[in-house]
């Protein structure tokens, strides 16, 4: 992203050794080389026209480079709805990560050129995949500029943390958690650690391009192997009509108009929680965790009215 917009706000040329100088400072001969041959190709990779040209007509022996804005510039855009709403909606997916400001910025230009977002009106398909955890850009850089990563770590069934070091692959949404896949570097061996049960801070650490990705790796295939497998249990809700639209989006099968928990029959029953509009019917541990949620909300609440 970096060197894409010092190409692109550029009106003429840049020599390479100036944006060694401005995006590189601590790469040097061939590590920069490297560095900068790897960017220009994933930019150009994404379609992004890097132009290369003399800096000085009289000295053609130095070449520049740059990114003309009319050939990168996008022609007019005619969005559906639907399409809008994925536009938006992706601002939401990375509310809390480091693309945050990138995606705003997406929304906003779609309102100035007279299309209208309307974010509200995406409750109802609401992903949650906001990466809330604050190791999730930490991993994301490393894997870009392969650096390995030292962190603390406790796993579901380890009673104390323990420090390991990761060649990060990539990171992953999958059964509604985040992992870095990669490389643990003590244990000599492909691992996946969920980024919630990170401790403390992580560290991206050592030279940029450490290490290679195996080109043969797929970090979904990975984390499907390794992770631990989604629960299979079904549960059964009864949600009014009208409401609970991220429940029925994803629910095996509907029962329409059913009698609810308070004798109405404005209610429909979904195989798959939510205040007031939600009542689970099975199973019945699930039933009880649930309610017994909500006794010690409504106590901590009652608590701090009083």
């Amino acid at each position: 992203m970096n060197l894409l917009i010092m190409l692109l706000v550029q009106r003429d040329n840049v020599s390479k050794e100036r944006i060694r100088e401005v995006l590189y400072p601590s790469s040097h001969g061939e590590a920069f080389e490297k560095m900068f041959e790897r960017d220009k190709e994933e930019l150009r990779s994404l379609g992004v026209p890097i132009e290369t040209g003399v800096i000085d007509s009289f000295f053609e022996d130095e070449i520049g480079y740059r990114i003309s804005p009319e050939q990168f510039a996008l022609p007019p855009i005619t969005l559906e709805a639907d399409e809008l709403a994925v536009v938006a909606l992706a601002t939401k997916v990375w509310e809390n990560a480091s693309m945050a400001e990138a995606t705003t910025e997406a929304v906003r230009k779609l309102n100035a050129a007279g299309l209208e977002t309307d974010v509200s009106a995406l409750e109802i398909v609401q992903p949650r995949l906001a990466a809330e955890e604050g190791s999730f850009d930490v991993f994301v850089a490393a894997t870009q500029d392969r650096q390995v990563v030292e962190f603390d770590y406790r796993g579901s069934r380890a009673a104390e943390p323990s420090h390991r070091r990761l060649q990060p692959w990539g990171v992953v949404r999958y059964s509604g958690r985040w992992y870095a896949v990669g490389h643990d570097v003590d244990r000599d061996d492909t691992r996946i650690f969920r980024l919630s049960r990170v401790l403390g801070e992580a560290r991206a650490v050592g030279e940029f391009d450490a290490f290679e990705v195996p080109a043969e790796v797929d970090v979904r295939d990975i984390a499907r192997d390794l992770a631990p497998a989604p629960p299979t249990g079904k549960a059964v809700l009864l949600l009014r009509q009208g409401s609970g639209y991220t429940l029925r989006r994803a629910a095996d099968s509907t029962e329409a108009g059913v009698t609810g928990p308070d004798g109405s029959d404005g209610w429909d029953r979904v195989v798959l929680g939510h205040g007031p509009d939600a009542y689970v019917e099975e199973p019945e541990d699930l039933r009880r965790e649930v309610a017994a949620r909500l006794e010690r909300l409504v106590a901590r609440l009652d608590g701090a009215v009083r």
